[in-house]
């Protein structure tokens, strides 16, 4: 039977890392016993779609929906970037980036600018970029930009509207940033990160609620084994990835905390 998916659309930022990620997620599939199909499912289709189907076997989600329990999912585990911010653990952040040629130092010098953001539902494209702006808000100015791209999807488009000047600022996904820079290193030509976020839990490798329990153990085994796997060496270098953690929903429960807090304060919505 070959009942079960496999996807990392999320992170799937060329062909070869695509491919790359399929082969890990083949590679775990088989420790753990299972058989899964490795179902393409490129931008610009919706994530929400892909999250809400029955048959995940092994599928990136972002942290905050799953936090906002957008789908009946199980967190089975969340990269380890190669990255010193991330010191050994399965945390993540946000860039905000501007083009080279932008005059700004600080963040603040962007006030007033041109700011974007991509769903309301993403951790690094909306939650950790308004908690970011949140420290910034007073009374006197409950707005901190001249215009702000609503709903620009996906981590690409924040970067196309900066090098574009669509934007002048915008948040990116860090370990998306490292992965395109290494992998289409033309793409980020011209871009700085200007400042950075706090860290937060990394997405996760989900399967769907319904999923039997000794095929969600084999996978979690698999994940936490496989840096330990002769085969993982290669793919880590491609990946940027220093192995897996195991997670759970209550992993994410800090971005529930930074939704709360910008809701009180009246920031719903980057500004």
């Amino acid at each position: 039977m070959n009942d079960w998916i496999m996807n990392a659309r999320m992170y799937a930022v060329t062909p070869e890392v695509e491919a790359a990620w399929r082969a890990l997620l083949e590679h775990i599939s088989g420790e753990a016993g299972v058989e899964f199909r490795y179902l393409r499912y490129p931008a610009p289709q919706p994530l929400e779609q892909l999250w809400s189907r029955a048959d995940l076997g092994s599928v990136f989600m972002c942290g905050f929906p799953i936090a906002l329990k957008l789908a009946a999912v199980i967190p089975l585990a969340a990269p380890i970037p190669r990255a010193p911010w991330a010191a050994g653990r399965a945390l993540y952040r946000t860039d905000l980036i501007v083009r080279c040629d932008a005059p700004y130092v600080t963040l603040e010098d962007t006030f007033g600018a041109r700011a974007g953001w991509t769903v309301a539902h993403s951790q690094s494209g909306f939650n950790a970029f308004r908690h970011h702006l949140l420290a910034y808000r007073t009374p006197e100015r409950p707005a901190l930009y001249g215009e702000m791209a609503a709903n620009l999807v996906t981590a690409r488009n924040v970067l196309d509207s900066v090098r574009d000047g669509r934007i002048d600022v915008g948040p990116l996904d860090a370990y998306w940033h490292m992965l395109i820079a290494r992998h289409a290193p033309q793409l980020t030509a011209g871009i700085r990160v200007l400042t950075s976020t706090a860290t937060t839990p990394m997405p996760a490798f989900v399967a769907a609620a319904g999923a039997p329990a000794p095929m969600i153990a084999g996978l979690r085994a698999a994940f936490a084994d496989a840096a330990t796997r002769p085969w993982f060496g290669p793919l880590g270098d491609v990946l940027l990835l220093d192995g897996f953690a195991e997670v759970s929903e209550a992993s994410y429960a800090t971005l529930l905390e930074w939704d709360r807090a910008a809701t009180v304060a009246g920031f719903e919505r980057p500004a």
